[in-house]
């Protein structure tokens, strides 16, 4: 699974509000600090192993640890029209 935004969909720094917010169309959501290092990840290009390997590498975290979390957050963000996989 090779993870992208969807179409119309974008990872943007607010800069009036200094914060990162994911547009879409018809909506914004706000990520907190964990799902931003997830989604500054997401380039089409990198696949879930390759991005969980690199947080687990970045945090020195135990990978099965990571891997739950990253799933879990994909999954609602799939859910949620905003990725794509």
């Amino acid at each position: 699974m090779t993870p992208r935004f969807a179409p119309g969909v974008r990872l943007h720094h607010d800069v009036a509000r200094a914060r990162w917010v994911v547009m879409a169309p018809e909506r914004m959501f706000v990520p907190d600090e964990t799902a931003l290092e997830v989604l500054r990840m997401v380039d089409g290009a990198r696949d879930l192993d390759a991005i969980i390997d690199g947080l687990a590498e970045k945090f020195d975290a135990p990978r099965e640890v990571i891997a739950g979390d990253v799933r879990g957050l994909l999954d609602d963000l799939v859910a949620r029209g905003a990725l794509v996989t």
